[in-house]
């Protein structure tokens, strides 16, 4: 833990305004020169809440939350001592006395001052620009307004700028089922980011996504209606947009209203002014970086990058080392709206005698741009719909590239195109800009400080921490570096197989491998082969081969023939094992929908069978308790019934939750309940690597919580929108949108395809949301697949699907059908009669639980012990 100096009179003290990201950048800078530990810091931040990531600020409404987009790790503040006043900001500065009064009336002495207040949005002086329903998209705070104004009193939203935050608004507007314009004084949208070419691609993809965009015209008035809410739009070519909320989002202005009132030197359009260590040139004492500094090239940045190098640059200073800020590189790869927009270098090619290579396609929304020296020196470029190469591109920046231009943007397949990989770039190529890492740097982590993995490399370099757009590049590299060094990363599923899962998967599938032992001796290491196999493979590869039984011609059935040897203790017994030795019964409830003489079974069985019942959190209720000689009595009951298994002991599809929808709910705007149910008859009894939950949400208030499902879907007015890859439990993660406004039939087709590309790709025991992560390409790349049908597999997944819903068989029914299953079904081979003793029971609220002083002794009681008993 790093010492912190007790406050005294002699205790220099360092006061930042500010607490965005940047500022959260200075902190960590200081903390890294051992300034925390020698210096108070205060810090004064005016938001309700500590930085967060502005620039992932959109994923708000793809299902993060402001605390998923927390970038303060609060024990990194508690063990570096740093006093975070949140929602405390500074009123004024007395730079006489040194001091800074914040809001609370509280005034904090200073031996260095550091601004970091950003940015405000400008919002253009048009009369009504202050009406109710105008907002402007800057902060969480914003966006919670926005969303409550729209999901109350909105159907149509207009968006004041086509810069890179107004395109993501009205993606958000669109996301939260509003009809959404678009309007840009420039005659292209991202005007400073793209040209003609690239924004005439941009267009034409946004357009096909149902938005509409009204570029090279201004707003003139914010029309509204007599209680003074928004009715509309006056543009300056005379015509009238109607709209009931507005969304201004035409630039910043730097946050400089502090420094001006105690008398620091700003530019005349804003800014503060500051040296080449980012201190001001008005008084050494004071700093100020971020987007309310003026730089000492004359230029105020606005990306996080440019940031974070000035807070460096400002904590290396006051360390009294060696630093400096004179420039910065304006690069930046985005995803607007689904489409793929970088730019990097002199993309608009202002260079003396410069040349474009340009590669265009209309009809597929692709534009890239290559800027190109007299002596072949690459100089910058535009990508607009495909930017998988900014990354080696940018990086080679300023250098002459190893092949000719024009093979680096005809796609693949056309022409004599060329993908160059990140080892072609030299060891001082910036891979990453936020930190300015260069590839040698990354080389190094892996020869000298000996990292082997991605995370180590990051945490070593801190490559791949800020925007992220360079982690690609940077596994790359890794890799690469890893091979050059002779290091074998063994990538085999166990010491059986040398293959991956996804390898595994493959083979069965082509080779229509139909049994594990098949599959052991011909494709297992040669060691292995003849051998038993191991508690990792066998399990997998019973999954594999259940998940593709019915095309490859196996059994479907886990319990028969050599697959019950490949089940895990669960799927052994088609229940799930508790601590005491028995088992609990789950039946399928499809969409948590039940009739009342369902109900009463349920209750008939637990009462005659002595079992606890609970509620789960899926929606069914389960039954605890049951001997395993008990089972297929309880099935039988249950079959009777009209029940199925529930699959709760497999690793395949559990639930599928619902609210109640638009049938009985004044909120819902679809039919929850049917779609749940139809989805979870649909992939019942599907095998796959990890158990898999999934919930229907009839509108966007969520009940259903399907934002936390492995596959959710949330109805809008306009059909469906699915997420991906959510998961609760100890690692919560929310789900990411994968499409939206689907048709029933486009819902269903699209997760066909989702879930039998995640069984055929992911990892032993890997969830959908650990497998989006790892993947290569992440969500893009699954997006491209599913929805995109980029491999041209979606046929062929999509088969296997039906394969799999055509031949679906209940395991339940299956067992207590056949006298032979049923055999197993007993706590001792030599006396199937005969209940396990230790299995017992004590009463508690009117049920039972386990006997859990009994299963401490260890043993049974010894006049209960069967003499050369064999316990299964």
């Amino acid at each position: 833990m790093t010492a912190t100096p007790e406050a005294t009179e002699a205790t220099p003290t360092i006061v930042l305004v500010g607490h965005g990201m940047v500022g959260q950048r200075f902190l960590e800078a200081l903390a890294e020169r051992g300034l925390t530990a020698t210096h108070r810091v205060v810090v004064l931040c005016e938001e309700p809440r500590p930085a967060y990531d502005r620039v992932a600020l959109t994923s708000y409404f793809s299902g993060k939350t402001p605390e998923d987009l927390s970038m303060t790790d609060m024990e990194f503040i508690a063990t570096h001592g740093i006093e975070l006043r949140v929602g405390d900001p500074a009123v004024s500065v007395d730079r006489e006395a040194r001091e800074v009064t914040a809001l609370s009336g509280e005034v904090f002495s200073y031996d260095t001052l550091v601004l970091a207040t950003g940015s405000y949005p400008f919002v253009p002086p048009v009369p009504g620009k202050d009406a109710e329903g105008c907002f402007v998209y800057r902060t969480i705070e914003d966006l919670l307004a926005i969303e409550a104004y729209a999901k109350s009193k909105a159907k149509v939203g207009a968006v004041v700028g086509g810069g890179l935050l107004g395109l993501e608004a009205a993606g958000a507007l669109k996301g939260l089922g509003l009809t959404s314009h678009i309007v840009e004084f420039a005659p292209r949208l991202m005007p400073v980011q793209v040209d003609d070419g690239g924004g005439a691609a941009l267009l034409r993809t946004i357009e096909e996504m149902g938005l509409s965009v009204h570029t090279g015209v201004g707003t003139q008035e914010i029309l509204v209606d007599a209680e003074g809410a928004v009715t509309g739009m006056k543009l300056s070519d005379g015509s009238e947009l109607a709209a009931d909320m507005v969304v201004f989002s035409a630039g910043v202005r730097p946050r400089d209203q502090l420094a001006r009132d105690c008398g620091l030197t700003v530019g005349e359009r804003g800014g503060i002014t500051v040296d080449e260590q980012c201190r001001t040139v008005a008084d050494p004492h004071v700093f100020a970086i971020g987007e309310c500094a003026l730089a000492s090239d004359g230029r105020v940045y606005g990306l996080v990058a440019p940031g974070y190098e000035q807070a460096e640059t400002a904590a290396a200073t006051i360390a009294s080392d060696e630093a400096s800020f004179t420039g910065a590189d304006l690069s930046t790869k985005l995803k607007l709206l689904g489409v793929d927009v970088a730019s990097f270098g002199d993309a608009h090619g202002t260079a003396e005698d410069c040349l474009d290579v340009v590669y265009s396609d209309s009809r597929a929304g692709l534009y890239k741009k290559l800027v190109i020296g007299r002596d072949g020196t690459l100089l910058g470029g535009i990508l607009v719909g495909d930017a998988e190469a900014y990354g080696t591109l940018k990086a080679f920046t300023g250098s002459v590239p190893p092949v000719s231009p024009e093979s680096l943007v005809l796609p693949a397949g056309a022409g004599e195109s060329v993908q160059l990989g990140p080892s072609a770039l030299p060891d001082e190529a910036i891979v990453c800009s936020c930190h300015n890492v260069s590839k040698g740097t990354i080389r190094g982590a892996v020869t000298d400080h000996q990292c082997t993995t991605v995370p180590e490399v990051k945490k070593c370099t801190k490559a791949g921490t800020g925007c992220g757009s360079c982690v690609k590049v940077l596994g790359q590299l890794v890799n690469a570096e890893l091979e050059a060094s002779g290091v074998e990363v063994d990538k085999g599923l166990c010491g059986c197989f040398g293959q991956t899962r996804e390898e595994l998967y493959e083979i069965v599938h082509a080779l229509r491998i139909t049994t594990y032992r098949d599959l052991l001796d011909r494709h297992g290491r040669e060691e292995a082969r003849g051998g038993d196999g191991c508690e990792i493979c066998k399990p997998t590869v019973g999954s594999i081969i259940a998940s593709l039984a019915p095309t490859i011609g196996a059994s479907g059935y886990v319990l028969d023939g050599e697959q019950a040897a490949l089940q895990d203790t669960n799927d052994h017994f088609l229940a799930n094992l508790q601590k005491n030795g028995s088992y609990s019964v789950v039946p399928r409830i499809p969409g948590g929908e039940i009739a009342p003489e369902k109900l009463i079974v349920i209750g008939e069985i637990a009462r005659d069978f002595g079992l606890y019942t609970k509620i789960t959190g899926g929606q069914r209720i389960d039954m605890f308790g049951a001997r395993v000689e008990q089972l297929p009595l309880i099935w039988a009951r249950l079959v009777d019934a009209g029940f199925e298994s529930g699959h709760a002991y497999g690793k395949s599809l559990r639930t599928v939750k619902s609210c109640v929808g638009q049938t009985w709910c004044r909120y819902g705007v679809q039919d929850s309940v049917k779609m749940a149910i139809d989805l979870e008859l649909r992939y019942r009894g599907l095998r796959s690597p990890h158990k898999l939950k999934s919930a229907v949400s009839g509108c966007q208030r969520e009940c259903a919580e399907a934002q936390s499902k492995d596959f959710g879907v949330i109805a809008t007015a306009n059909g469906w929108n699915l997420y991906v890859g959510g998961n609760g439990g100890a690692t919560p993660r929310h789900a990411d949108l994968l499409a939206q406004d689907l048709s029933d039939a486009e819902l269903i087709r699209l997760i066909d395809r989702f879930l039998m590309f995640y069984i055929r790709t992911a990892d032993r025991l890997e969830r959908t949301s650990t497998w989006l992560e790892r993947i290569p390409g992440g969500l893009d790349h699954v997006r491209d697949v599913v929805v995109h049908d980029s491999l041209g597999i979606c046929d062929e997944l999509e088969q296997l699907m039906r394969t799999h819903v055509a031949h679906y068989r209940d395991e339940w029914a299956e067992t207590i059908n056949d006298p032979e299953k049923l055999a197993r079904f007993v706590s001792f081979v030599n006396a199937p009669d005969t209940p396990d003793p230790v299995v017992a029971f004590v009463p508690e609220r009117d049920q039972m639980k386990p006997d859990l002083p009994l299963l401490s002794i260890g043993m049974r009681p010894a006049a209960d012990v069967l003499e050369g008993s064999a316990q299964r």
